[in-house]
Formats: C-alpha cells, sequence, structure tokens
C-alpha cells in the first residue's frame, strides 16, 4: 500500500519538505500540498518590474550556510546561482549617511575604533573600557541583544549600529531578539567563558572566507520553486486546511470547502501563528510554544526607477531607530547585483513588529514614502517607470531570548507522524528553512511512514 502524505504550506519550507519526501518515499507515494495562494513560493514571489525580475520577498541566501548551494547542486541548478558583487551597504544615522562600520558581528564592534563618526566619542570611549568593568554570564543565560549590547557599550551602538541590521533581518528590534538565538557564536563565546563582551565578540567573529557573502538565483527565487515542485511530483491543492483530526493511525485534513484528505504523516509549514490554531485539539504543549513566538507584518514597495538614475555604487541602506524616514532598509538591487539595464531596481522596506504599516497603510501612499524616502536619503527624484507593493502579514517571526528551548519544546510535543517546517523554527533565512523541511522530512522518514 503507497504512502500518503500532506504538506501544509507552498513556501519553500513546504515545498522542500514535500521534495524530500518524494526522494525518499519513491515515485509511488502520493503527496499532495495545499496552499490557497495564487501561486506557490510564499514569500520567495518573483515578478516582472520594469521589465526585469525581481524577488519581491526573500531576495538573497548567505552563501557561508550550505543547504541552498547544496540544494542547488542537487537540483541541477547550480549554473543559475549568481552572486552579489561585494558592494557594502550603509547606515542612515541622524540625518546622514555612514559606511557600514567593519569588523563587526551583527553590528557588535569588536573594538571601539570601528564605530567611530557613526556613534559620539562617549561612547566609543565606553566601548574601550569595556575590557575593564566587571562582567558575569551565566552559561546558558539568554538576553535580548539590546540589554546585553546596551549595558556594555551603551544605547548609540544599540540604535545606530546593531538595530539597522536586526531589523532588516527580523522586522523587529535588539529589544525583541535574543541573543543565543540570533547570535549563536557570541553565546558560544560567552558560554565558553568570555571574560568580557569585546573578547566574546572577537572570539565569535567569523574567520575572513573569499567570495561574496550573498548569493542569489539568475530569473529570481522563481526558478527554484518551480523546480522544486516540479521533482516533487505532488498535487496541489488550492485550499486551505482548517482542521486537522487524528484518523486511526494516520490524519485527516478538513479544507476550508468542506473536503477531507487522508494522510499517513503530514508536514506543517505554516507560520507560527496558524500551527497553534491547526494543533491545538492534538498537541496542546507545541500550540502553547507556537503562540509565544511573535510575528511582525511588513511590506515592500519595488521600484524601476529610470536608468542612469545616480545612485551610489552600495548594496543598499540600513536605517538607524529613530530616523525620520518611514523605511526601515533600502536595497539598491541593481547595484547589489551588478543588474545593468534600462531601469534601476531599487526595494523599499517598511514595517516593524507592534506595528502595523502592512496592514493600515494603502499602496498609493506607500509609494509617497518610498519617493519621499529616496529623496531624503539620496536627494534623488525621480518618476518609477514601474512599480510594485507586496504585502508580507505575520512573516517575519520574532526570535526572543529563550527561542531556542521554546522550540524545543514546540516540536517535543508533536506526534510522530507530524512535523513542523519554517522560519519560525532555526532562522528566518531560505537555508535555514530548507534545513527545517529537510528535518521535517528526515522525522516523517524515521517514523517509518516512508517507504
Amino acid at each position: 500500500m503507497k504512502s500518503t502524505y500532506c504538506v501544509v504550506g507552498g513556501g519553500i519550507s513546504g515545498l522542500t519538505a514535500a521534495y524530500r519526501l518524494r526522494v525518499a518515499a519513491g515515485p509511488d507515494a502520493s503527496i499532495t500540498l495545499f496552499d490557497p495562494a495564487d501561486r506557490l513560493g510564499g514569500v520567495l514571489r518573483t515578478e516582472q518590474v520594469g521589465g526585469m525580475a525581481m524577488d519581491v520577498g526573500a531576495e538573497a541566501f548567505i552563501t557561508r550556510r550550505p543547504e541552498v548551494t547544496a540544494l542547488l547542486a542537487e537540483l541541477g541548478l547550480s549554473g543559475r546561482q549568481v552572486a552579489s558583487v561585494g558592494a557594502r551597504p550603509l547606515i542612515y544615522s541622524q540625518g546622514a549617511l555612514h559606511p557600514l562600520p567593519a569588523g563587526t558581528l551583527q553590528g557588535i564592534p569588536a573594538q571601539a575604533e570601528s564605530v567611530a563618526g557613526l556613534v559620539d566619542a562617549a561612547t566609543v570611549a565606553q566601548i574601550a573600557d569595556e575590557p575593564r568593568r566587571s562582567f558575569s554570564w551565566r552559561p546558558a543565560a539568554d538576553a535580548s541583544v539590546g540589554d546585553l549590547v546596551g549595558d556594555r557599550f551603551g544605547a548609540q551602538v544599540v540604535t545606530r549600529s546593531v538595530e539597522p541590521l536586526l531589523t532588516g533581518v527580523y522586522a523587529g528590534s535588539a529589544a525583541t531578539i535574543g541573543v543565543r538565538s540570533a547570535l549563536p557564536a557570541l553565546a558560544a563565546a560567552l558560554d565558553r567563558g568570555a571574560r568580557n563582551l569585546t573578547e566574546a565578540v572577537r572570539n565569535a567573529l567569523p574567520a575572513p572566507r573569499p567570495g561574496p557573502v550573498f548569493g542569489a538565483l539568475d530569473g529570481g527565487y522563481r526558478v527554484l520553486v518551480e523546480e522544486l515542485a516540479r521533482r516533487a511530483d505532488l498535487r496541489w491543492a488550492q485550499v486551505g486546511i482548517d482542521r486537522l483530526e487524528r484518523c486511526g493511525q494516520g490524519w485527516e485534513l478538513v479544507d476550508d470547502e468542506g473536503g477531507h484528505w487522508p494522510a499517513d504523516a503530514v508536514v506543517l509549514a505554516v507560520p507560527a501563528p496558524r500551527l497553534a490554531r491547526l494543533v491545538e485539539p492534538i498537541a496542546a504543549a507545541s500550540a502553547a510554544a507556537a503562540r509565544r513566538i511573535g510575528v511582525a507584518s511588513t511590506a515592500l514597495v519595488a521600484l524601476a526607477l529610470p536608468g542612469g538614475t545616480p545612485l551610489p555604487d552600495q548594496s543598499g541602506v540600513l536605517v538607524a531607530t529613530g530616523e525620520r524616514l518611514h523605511t526601515k532598509a533600502i536595497t539598491l538591487t541593481s547595484r547589489k547585483w551588478g543588474r545593468h539595464g534600462n531601469v534601476e531596481l531599487v526595494r523599499l522596506s517598511y514595517g516593524r513588529f507592534g506595528d502595523n504599516v502592512a496592514g493600515s497603510v494603502g499602496d498609493d501612499e506607500l509609494l509617497n514614502w518610498a519617493l519621499e524616502d529616496l529623496q531624503n536619503v539620496f536627494s534623488v527624484a525621480a518618476d518609477p517607470v514601474d512599480h510594485r507593493v507586496q504585502r508580507w502579514i505575520d512573516a517575519m517571526p520574532q526570535y526572543g531570548p529563550g527561542h531556542v528551548d521554546l522550540v524545543a519544546e514546540l516540536r517535543a510535543g508533536l506526534p510522530p507522524t507530524l512535523a513542523v517546517a519554517g522560519g519560525y523554527l532555526d532562522g528566518i533565512g531560505v537555508p535555514a528553512c530548507v534545513g527545517s523541511a529537510t528535518r521535517a522530512a528526515a522525522k516523517l522518514v524515521t517514523s517509518g511512514v516512508a517507504r
């Protein structure tokens, strides 16, 4: 008798899980993927903007992590991988542009001189003096990045150096992001007995590696999404799932149109709030853990500006906390990837944890904000050739203090034939999502369902 699998969620996590299940279970297994969206991919979404393919969700992946590069090779897509040109971002702070400090760990300096000019002289002196101040850290402890860095290096380092990077990744703040999940190498250095934060940062800095930090796909993430769906040989049911019920040794999924779908095993690749609702009747402890994971919503304005628009040869701009701009980050897409054409592609991101910008501000107002922000940051006043507004609701999980233990609790409460995957588990980037999906499929294989 062939195995029957259901995967709820058609983003990169769900698609990777479906593909991994196909590889493990073989051609006779039945794999159905549920997603009511107009296309598969979730926050991997490629659109035509100004006649060019442009990702309007996740844009790049970290090449230091192996998951995406390995997956592309496995799928025969290595030739589609492209690299950033090496341009560095700027920081917008105190109404001016500054170079991104070098030699930092997510903006946390390893030496005071690296942030000179971005912070005031008193803060530089505080950083330099930090190794001489008493310090204590309990192994396995966790704290918010803001509390730790603010106490040791001062508030300006948090708002002007650290938060611009964390906001770009998590759409949160240093107060909502935990050290252990966001900066595991730093937590490990502290656990090993670093005598102060300066020493811990120096020990946690990765060794320099040749080559680009970021990768992307020629043609956009659509290339990966379509190949995963093809290789998984899945059935796409364009409906949402309302309920998950036990049925003998397996499961029955009830969709939002009243349809019933049997499954031997299920992967839930949905955001944490939706996961909590689905598993509440069958795994109350896991549901409670999922509810404790906060989420943020964001909006993106993608612009195609006329070719030759005077923009700096940088990858983008990260915005410090408290600036009189609407945007939190600007990506100079054409400059970042070395694209030369008739248009300049630019992305501006909006929305942070705790606000409702993505749900309350209309498209026209967001476009006006984008044009105002470009004027204020670059003194550029150009009418876009094309534009697109994209919203991502509840798409950015917050990795708060204690997140690692929270995720362990969530997974431990699930039955063997029910697995989870997604950006709220082991990391928010595409490589981490691929990793969580691979882990989810492996769990079902280990349970004995895949055969």
